[in-house]
């Protein structure tokens, strides 16, 4: 564990969250927590029993291993849902620990069909249809061949799902696409129907769908960025408050990254200051050294661009952003020590560091810039 620096989660802002997702949502339909990217860069091991104290019982992962690493942090059973890439070596395992999973081909719903009459368990599967996404899933021909195969092992396939993604419901160029790909979900469920398969859950919605398209809620929906409070873009967060009185955001934050300052130097008018040619200092200058770069998370297109919180002051980044510290220039910030903290995310007094401002520097999504903060580094929650 890397303890340069610390992240810390609020147990508070979960809550929060979450009862404003509740209060927007239809009663019918549950949320699946997506935890996916190390939770979003949060950390499965701290934010998922966070959500599970405010009564989540079905996660949404990527992959096997995050599937494992949930149920191991978890105090009671849950739905633990594989929403991408199970290896062959892991499928068995899966199906023992009763993860359910994504069938997008034909190849690993046969797969499944034989391991399940090998194991004699049945595998829980949601069938994953392609809408006009063109990213994954079974066309119609495709799913018609999977129903066959579903009505020949009927005794081995548990299904929990059909299921889809929506192509960009953040932005509203994609209007028409998303209807039509409503349309031709609708149109994939009447094939189950017809066949007398009735799925658990239909889904096709993430954040920004669950709360633009309201009609695609369904019985379940995929909340991944809302839940660590983040809007999935700024159209979606407009189309909330347009018609809203107090037009604040309701969301909180989760997430506050901090350091400390390593060591302090002066550097001469005239001196360059880091890596290669690209600040020099236009007057004496006090700096100061903070353990934190790119292996962590910290982009190195921040270098002269990224700002940081020290003792109340927003101060600069001066020259490159190196592998594991950045330098910084604080020389009008009044007796900075080594050990004072540094904010890197977050708030400290009055001001603030959003993720936003590494987004509009850096030119990465939210999604990019907290998916990017290194597993070592220290987590704790308050």
């Amino acid at each position: 564990m890397n303890d340069s620096s610390t992240i810390t989660l609020s147990a508070q802002a979960v809550e929060v969250n979450l009862a404003f997702l509740r209060k927007h949502l239809h009663a019918s339909t549950k949320i699946s927590a997506v935890i996916k990217a190390n939770a979003y860069g949060h950390g499965i091991e701290q934010v998922a029993p966070l959500f599970e104290a405010q009564g989540i019982n079905h996660f949404s992962v990527f992959d096997y291993h995050e599937a494992v690493r949930t149920s191991l942090c978890l105090k009671s059973p849950a739905t633990i849902m594989i929403m991408g890439w199970v290896s062959e070596e892991n499928l068995e395992n899966a199906m023992l620990q009763g993860f359910e999973f994504f069938v997008f081909s034909l190849d690993r719903l046969n797969q499944a069909a034989q391991l399940a009459k090998k194991l004699d368990v049945k595998a829980c599967i949601h069938l994953e249809v392609e809408t006009g996404m063109n990213r994954s899933g079974l066309n119609k021909e495709e799913l018609e061949e999977a129903l066959d195969c579903i009505d020949r092992y009927r005794d081995r396939f548990e299904v929990k799902g059909l299921c889809s993604h929506m192509a960009g419901p953040e932005s509203v160029s994609n209007y028409l696409r998303i209807q039509e790909q409503l349309e031709k979900y609708k149109q994939l469920y009447g094939l189950l129907k017809n066949r007398h398969i009735k799925p658990a859950y239909r889904h096709i919605a993430n954040s920004a769908g669950a709360f633009v398209y309201p009609e695609a809620q369904l019985d379940l929906v995929r909340i991944g960025i809302m839940l660590y409070g983040f809007w999935s873009s700024t159209e979606v967060f407009i189309h909330y408050v347009r018609a809203k009185m107090n037009k604040q955001d309701p969301l909180q934050r989760l997430l506050r990254w901090s350091s400390k300052v390593m060591s302090v130097k002066e550097v001469a008018e005239g001196e360059f200051v880091g890596y290669g040619l690209s600040y020099l200092a236009q007057r004496p200058l006090i700096t100061a050294l903070v353990p934190v770069g790119y292996s962590m998370g910290y982009n190195r297109s921040l270098g002269n661009k990224g700002r940081v919180l020290i003792n109340g002051y927003r101060c600069g980044v001066i020259g490159t952003v190196n592998m594991n510290m950045i330098i910084v220039d604080v020389t009008n910030v009044s007796e900075v020590m080594v050990g004072d903290e540094v904010v890197i995310i977050g708030k400290q007094g009055e001001l603030e560091i959003k993720v936003s401002a590494f987004s509009n520097i850096s030119n990465e999504l939210n999604y990019e810039v907290l998916a990017h903060l290194s597993e070592s580094i220290n987590r704790i929650v308050e």
